[in-house]
Formats: structure tokens, sequence, C-alpha cells
């Protein structure tokens, strides 16, 4: 196919019948679950994936987990329950302040922003951003208050202290998620699209861990497409991808990727199928050093985040679990209800 902007284009009612069937032999078959927990972060990933489970496994095999704390916005809960509603599945909403207070989250990466900024106090508002320059070098922007703006550069000690310390979040509610999985003998779907699959922009054990990852092939352009076309609200629709992670809005450029996800999904497509970057850079108007710095960004987060998608390193083999691994059943689900008082872990209602 030759490089375009229009390379990403789906057929839409196809794409969602073709998800939804692999979805349900995935969760139904060969996880033999009930259905689907889906934390809905108020973002288009989440509301997306929930909105295909619902498309897939029907509104009653799906359940919702709204899971603010501290920093998070407000519009993203209303955003969450909103959709919920326009749904119909159940959901519980269930604020993680708490537990990552007692954790230790908010104590220790405030200290680590007072580190490099000793005026810091918890009530102003903060974000972290990643610098101009080529380099990954880590700023934190601090909002004081008379209203203006600082931007300190962070020590390495302290950029890693801050990510380590709110890395309690996605872990926490990755925690909740399986909890309510558990009782409901439901799988846990997770919500990054290619983009974050690819690059690595997740947390391992945290929002990287999940039973079925729906969307992990789409492009984020594509997922807002599905999105529109499955029914998720215009609110989301319309809302710019955003960490919600600290108190100052930032968007994913300011803190990971290396340009905005309309033109990273064309140039991701087009390392992907051997497009020169000087094609690249013709269609979409953009200088051929740029995008060939955005190659070599990509390359440089899929070495750098290859741990994130490892799995647990064994030092010596178990073989005798190998012809255990997951396969579709063979059976109808109706036929393995029965075994519900033999084995929670293996029911499907």
């Amino acid at each position: 196919m030759r490089f375009s902007k229009d390379v990403l284009k789906l057929d839409l009612e196809r794409k969602a019948a073709e998800l939804a069937g692999a979805l349900e032999e995935a969760v139904l078959r060969k996880l033999r679950r009930r259905g689907v927990v889906v934390a809905i972060s108020g973002g288009i990933d989440s509301a997306c994936v929930a909105a295909l489970a619902v498309h897939a496994l029907g509104p009653k095999r799906v359940f919702g987990l709204l899971l603010p704390e501290r920093d998070s916005s407000p519009e993203s809960t209303s955003y969450g329950r909103a959709l919920c509603e326009r749904l119909g599945i159940a959901f519980e909403l269930h604020d993680i302040a708490p537990m990552l207070e007692a954790a230790g989250c908010y104590a220790r990466r405030d200290a680590a922003v007072r580190s490099v900024f000793p005026e810091f106090t918890p009530d102003m508002p903060w974000k972290l951003v990643l610098g101009p320059s080529s380099l990954n070098v880590f700023y934190v922007v601090v909002r004081t208050p008379d209203g203006g703006e600082r931007s300190v550069r962070l020590t390495p000690s302290a950029y890693l202290e801050i990510v380590a310390s709110t890395n309690f979040k996605q872990r926490t509610r990755k925690m909740m998620e399986y909890f309510h999985a558990d009782r409901l003998v439901y799988a846990v779907a997770g919500t990054p699209n290619r983009l974050e699959y690819d690059q690595g922009f997740f947390v391992k054990l945290g929002d990287g861990a999940a039973d079925v990852k729906p969307i992990a092939g789409l492009y984020k352009t594509q997922v807002y497409e599905l999105a529109r076309h499955l029914g998720v609200i215009p609110e989301i629709l319309h809302r710019e991808p955003t960490t919600d992670t600290y108190s100052l809005e930032q968007s994913q450029e300011d803190f990971y990727f290396s340009v905005h996800h309309s033109q990273l999904d064309l140039i991701l497509w087009a390392k992907n199928h051997g497009v020169p970057a000087e094609d690249v850079a013709q269609e979409l108007a953009l200088p051929t050093n740029q995008v060939e710095s955005v190659f070599a960004d990509i390359d440089q987060k899929r070495r750098t985040t290859a741990y994130l998608h490892a799995p647990p390193i064994l030092l010596e083999a178990v073989r005798e679990l190998e012809s255990f691994a997951l396969r579709p059943a063979g059976r109808p689900p109706a036929e393995v209800q029965s075994e519900a008082a033999a084995s929670s872990l293996s029911v499907v209602s």
C-alpha cells in the first residue's frame, strides 16, 4: 500500500465484528471466564475497550471500575460514570487515595520534588515533562502561589523516585481490578493501544497487567474511530489524551511521546512497513530529519522498554506445564457451568 494519511482507515463494522468475536473467544472459551472487568479512566482507550466488551459479551458480562485518586481530574470520573450509564453496565467507584497515602505514594514523590525545588508544598499543582532536547532529560513544572510556573531540571535519582512513587497508582488500580475479577470469575481487560503497547508506555504489573488486551493492535487514531462507531459518549471522543497522573494537566507528549499521536501513528505505521523517512516527511509536511529522529526514538523506546514486556525468567524450564497452554475449550460455555462447584477457576456462566 502506498503511504498516505489514509493508511489507517478501517472498515469499522468489520473491525468491530472481528475484535468482538476474538474477545468473546478469548474470554469465554480460552480463559473460561464469565465476563470482563474494565477500569474506566474517562479516556478514549478504556472507553473503547468497555464499549467493545459490551458489543462482544453484552452489558451484563461487563463490570466497570472508576478508580480516582487525589490528582485525578474530576472530569475523568464524571465522563467515566456517564459512559457506564450509556453502556448500561454495572460499575463501582472506589477512591484509591487512602491506599496510596498508606503506601507512601504522595509523601515519597513530594520529597523527591522538594529535593530539586525546596519551596514545593503539596498544595502546589505540578507535573513531569520531557525536556526539549533529543536527550531524555526530565523537568518538574510547578505552579507557584502567585500563579506563575517554574520549571526545574530533575536529577536522575529524583526522576526515578517520582516515577517509582507514582507507579503505585497503576499497581493499586490493578489490584482492585483483580479483586473484582476474582469475586466475579471475570477476566481483566487491559486498555493499551498500539502506540502504548509498542512503545512501552505502561507500568509493569500496573496498567500493563491484564488477561486480554483487546485494542493493542489498534493505532490511537483507529481507537478514536472505533470508539465513535461503538457509541462512546462525545465528551470522551473530544478529549485529548492525558496521563491524569499529576495535579497539572499533562499531555502524553509532555511526558513520553515525541510528537502528537495523530502524527506518531502514521510514522509508526510507516516504519513498520518500511516506508523511507523522505516519503513520510513529504506526505506529512515535516522535515526529513524530524521523521528520522522519530524513527530513532521508536527503536530506542523498544530497546529500553523490552523489560516491561518480558515474562518472569525461569532459570530452569518447567516442561510439564507446556502442554497446558491456553487453548479454546472446544465446547460451548453452557457445558462448563456445572464445574462451578469443583473449581471457580474454570467456569463460565
